[in-house]
């Protein structure tokens, strides 16, 4: 197996400028992005080195931005913001609406549906209002779906129903009309009935006037399974005139990963990134955490890991390579 070149500066944004020559309608700076959960200087520097984009793994989620009602803590996701300033990067919100890692107080406190709207306007204009003009994209809904396509049973939708996410929507664009403005899920990287179902609720969303701009693919992936519809799927969302992004990728292996594995990744994460810079309006690539010290996969996933561009000891593995030459494919 061929061993990955040692990185060099900017080698997974060197390529930024030329992008426009592959995919011609889409915009002219795509980013390459990192999720970030810890901020211990082996990250930091291969986050300032490798990407031009950060989302927040955890800092701008409900429940650690409010964790009770009117108290609210900033520090991590100031944190992030500053450094992403101080770095010439830009940052990705996530997320505003979501049926999971929620404070409990919305969901116990008894709220009627009217009460329960003006709480998640609040926090859409509070979260948005602070970081104004500072977060190019916003992951507004975030896993709306079932597997099937229908709307996913959450606090939002049961007491809502599926009307918020037009409204979510709306007052997202309301509080800071500059970010592109998300729905992002997972599972949806394929032809498949969900994502029927959020290609369908986003014609209707753009046929209301509804300020949606983006589509975001999670792209969770197990190594050697990428959906051959992927590029097609991307493209006919793109053909609404969305934006489209691979906002979360990693590719995860069964454990322990052989060297046969790990090329086998190298490849999925090369071919994952081409499927979207071959379609227009592509926006970027983010991968979800720079190395497997710090993954959620071995969490979540029983008897997986390994599943990013680098090592638990931050050495670049075949994968990193995959991704470098899929984002820069005039290398």
């Amino acid at each position: 197996m061929r061993p990955p070149r040692s990185p060099v500066h900017g080698n997974l944004t060197a390529g930024r400028g030329d992008w426009g020559d592959v995919a011609p309608a889409s915009p002219p700076h795509r980013r390459s992005g990192a999720a970030l959960r810890n901020r211990p200087p082996p990250v930091t520097t291969v986050l300032n080195r490798e990407f031009n984009s950060v989302t927040a793994e955890n800092a701008m989620k409900w429940d650690a931005l409010e964790p009770s009602r009117n108290s609210y803590n900033w520090a991590a996701a100031d944190r992030l913001v500053n450094h992403a300033a101080a770095h010439n990067q830009g940052v990705r919100g996530h997320t505003l609406v979501w049926h999971y890692q929620n404070p409990s107080w919305p969901a116990n406190g008894n709220f009627s549906a009217s009460e329960l709207n003006t709480i998640l306007r609040k926090h859409i204009d509070t979260a948005l209002g602070r970081y104004k003009g500072k977060i190019y994209a916003w992951d507004v809904v975030n896993e709306a779906f079932n597997e099937d396509g229908s709307m996913r049973n959450s606090l939002w939708q049961g007491k809502l129903g599926s009307g918020y996410v037009a409204n979510a929507l709306r007052w997202g664009h309301a509080a800071d009309p500059s970010p592109k403005l998300y729905i992002n899920d997972y599972n949806i990287e394929a032809d498949n009935a969900k994502s029927d179902g959020l290609y369908n609720l986003a014609r209707q969303l753009l046929a209301q006037g509804v300020p949606l701009h983006g589509i975001g693919f999670q792209a969770h992936f197990v190594v050697g399974r990428l959906p051959s519809s992927m590029k097609a799927n991307l493209k006919r969302f793109s053909d609404l005139g969305l934006e489209v992004s691979i906002t979360e990728l990693d590719v995860r292996i069964p454990m322990p990963a052989s060297s046969a594995e790990l090329a086998q990744q190298s490849t999925d994460y090369k071919t994952a990134t081409e499927n979207c810079l071959g379609v227009p309006r592509c926006a970027g690539v983010t991968v979800w955490g720079i190395t497997d010290k710090y993954s959620w996969v071995p969490g979540t996933f029983s008897g997986y890991g390994a599943a990013l561009p680098y090592n638990g000891s931050y050495g670049a593995k075949p994968a990193y390579q995959g991704l470098s030459d899929g984002l820069n494919p005039q290398a």
